[in-house]
């Protein structure tokens, strides 16, 4: 027995020293390998905006605010605020209904698209998806519910479902001819503690923007550009920078134009000033500094025309884009008799071209084309932007330097078929060989930069193989509704579509690295608006019908040359609850990285990203690496040596 005894004594104490010098080394390595804090790759985020309170309800020593069809819960006793999101739980977005059920001690939510969650004061999210996923062709839609007991009944249309917020289960279903259909239910208001508590709430701060709707994005000066992209919505004009957001002017601006504040379809921002946008709207041309209104155009003061000459609340500027030279450039949609105007030192000059003039359905009758957007200058200067529009689906190059206008109206492929629109071309990007990526409401196409400068007009279809021992090939993203396109720093592609979430193809465009739906990953819609890359951190963000969104990927902008000082590693060191992946940035494209032992045994070896190579910390037979110092040595893509960057592990 003391034999035993005195062995346990002597491995605890081992212990414990061991303890020791890991909590030693640790301290050590944090001065010797600190690195910068950024997000793990792979990680997802949400901005979701609580600005408009909807529901109060409170629990216990809580509020829980229903607020911009999010929800964040308020501590009444130690004022601390936690919001909710995919991220931190729920099962969905849009949220239409919360109750409080006192007896189960849980809050019920209630979603737009008729999924259940239920959530008690610590948080514990439990979801109840069996409504949701119910194949039926009635309306699953919830337009109310009451509380009885330790049940909620929610009133759907086409009857009434039982929850039993115990059991965290549907207990029952009722339809109107049922013969225990519940007929003395009272309905109870789910609101009740709204007076009581609204002035509270309204003085709460949850963070986030002021409105879901980001429509067109750009990354910018280290800043996220945004609007909410379209005609239906108010005006709204939302930045995001280190965190924060700064919500540009969007009140009192009606009462100076004399038209509704709506719609915020483009913006672009002076290049020579970060504060300085000009956004274009269902109505003119809205000019702000600093986050103020301070001018605004329409046929009152510019050549920019609405639809039908007379009405001002139709004035459609859809695309904006400063030049190289620091000139604006304007496309004014479903205008009597212009399409382009160029705006430089306070003078409007309009550019006439009859290209852009072939508008002939109904009451529209030569005018310029319905949906002209989406300009961007590429990597030789030259401005496209599409119509995304049914009545004449087009792509468009233009040179601002002689004022020449190239349309495409037919689309024909590398095999000499032509390719069908369909509804409109959505967007476009140019990839880091130049060659730019047409989306359209029927699938990709490419228009590489060769066909280009021989002035030619066949676009590519990517093929790729099936690899089933046949010759067969498929089109990439064939008959798939492509809204958005960004090109992320190691020449990869993503794709946002309408129903079918996000794709990311490999940079030789054969494979697909990642496809992002709400079913599998945290993606707030399948609906997609738009996508913009942070190229300095990977983050991806994805503007969707439910809100905002990012993933961040293992891919970031490259260096033209890998130091000491701009090569380093995250986390450094890696300390034993660490289980994510390892990453390097400051690499120059395609940069070879070894990743080995102070010995000087090969541990791990691949190519970057883009600036990025991730290591999951183990070595080749797919072992976690013990502690140490590794080594990442890395070289460019040429074989010229780069630098060493050291990683510190501990276990």
């Amino acid at each position: 027995m003391e034999c035993h005894i005195r062995y346990k004594t002597v491995i605890k104490e081992m212990a414990h020293t061991r303890h020791q010098s890991l909590v030693a080394l640790f301290f050590i390595l944090c001065s010797l390998f600190f690195s910068p804090a950024r997000a793990q790759v792979g990680t997802w985020r949400t901005y979701m905006s609580y600005y408009e309170p909807q529901q109060i309800v409170k629990a216990s020593n809580s509020l829980f605010v229903r607020a911009s069809n999010g929800m964040y819960q308020y501590n009444l006793t130690d004022h601390s605020i936690t919001t909710f999101d995919k991220t931190t739980g729920l099962n969905d977005t849009y949220i239409t209904h919360i109750a409080w059920n006192q007896q189960a001690k849980r809050l019920i939510i209630i979603y737009q698209n008729s999924n259940i969650d239920l959530i008690d004061l610590s948080g514990n999210v439990t979801n109840i998806s069996a409504l949701y996923r119910k194949t039926m062709t009635e309306d699953k839609t919830i337009d109310s519910l009451t509380i009885s007991s330790q049940y909620a009944y929610l009133y759907a249309r086409f009857g009434i479902v039982k929850v039993d917020m115990q059991r965290a289960e549907i207990s029952d279903t009722y339809t109107k001819n049922h013969p225990e259909y519940p007929t003395n239910l009272p309905i109870s208001t789910v609101n009740a503690d709204w007076d009581a508590y609204i002035e509270t709430v309204r003085s709460l701060k949850p963070g986030g923007p002021k409105h879901n709707h980001f429509g067109l994005m750009k990354f910018m000066n280290n800043r996220l550009y945004t609007c909410n992209g379209d005609y239906d919505h108010a005006g709204a004009i939302q930045i995001l920078a280190d965190g924060e957001w700064t919500i540009y002017q969007d009140e009192g601006i009606s009462a100076k134009t004399g038209v509704s504040y709506t719609g915020s379809y483009c913006i672009d921002v002076d290049p020579t000033d970060a504060g300085h946008i000009f956004a274009g709207s269902r109505n003119g041309l809205y000019e702000y500094r600093d986050g103020l209104f301070t001018n605004f155009y329409n046929n009152d003061n510019s050549p920019i025309e609405p639809y039908n000459g007379v009405d001002k609340e139709y004035t459609l500027v859809t695309g904006t884009m400063f030049d190289q030279e620091g000139s604006l450039w304007i496309l004014n949609s479903s205008a009597p008799t212009k399409a382009l105007i160029k705006y430089a030192g306070g003078q409007f000059t309009p550019y006439p071209h009859s290209e852009l003039m072939k508008l002939n359905t109904g009451a529209f009758k030569n005018r310029s084309n319905a949906a002209l957007s989406k300009m961007m200058t590429d990597s030789e200067g030259l401005t496209w932007f599409v119509n995304n529009n049914w009545v004449l689906p087009a792509l468009y190059c233009y040179n601002t330097a002689n004022d020449n206008i190239k349309a495409y109206e037919t689309f024909v492929n590398q095999d000499g078929t032509t390719f069908t629109i369909g509804d409109g071309v959505r967007c476009i990007a140019e990839d880091k060989e130049k060659n730019l990526w047409i989306g359209t409401s029927k699938g990709l196409l490419m228009l590489e930069r060769t066909e280009i400068n021989n002035g030619g007009t066949n676009f590519t279809q990517v093929k790729v193989p099936r690899n089933d021992g046949t010759n067969y090939a498929d089109y990439l993203l064939a008959d798939i509704d492509i809204t958005a396109a960004a090109i992320d720093g190691g020449n990869r592609k993503w794709f946002g579509t309408s129903g079918n979430g996000v794709y990311l193809i490999s940079a030789d465009n054969m494979t697909q690295v990642q496809h992002f739906t709400t079913e599998n990953s945290t993606l707030l819609s399948n609906d997609i608006k738009a996508i913009a890359i942070n190229d300095q951190t990977g983050e991806v963000f994805f503007g969707t019908a439910n809100g905002l969104c990012s993933y961040v990927s293992d891919a970031t902008q490259t260096s033209s040359e890998m130091t000491k000082d701009n090569v380093y590693a995250y986390p450094n060191p890696v300390t034993p609850d660490y289980t994510g992946l390892i990453t390097i940035v400051g690499l120059s494209y395609q940069a070879d990285v070894k990743i080995v032992s102070s010995s000087g045994k090969l541990i791990a070896q691949g190519k970057s990203n883009g600036g990025t190579f991730t290591w999951d910390g183990c070595d080749q037979s797919g072992n976690r690496v013990a502690s140490g110092i590794y080594m990442a040595t890395v070289a460019t893509s040429s074989g010229d040596k780069g630098t060493v960057c050291k990683i510190a592990v501990i276990r």
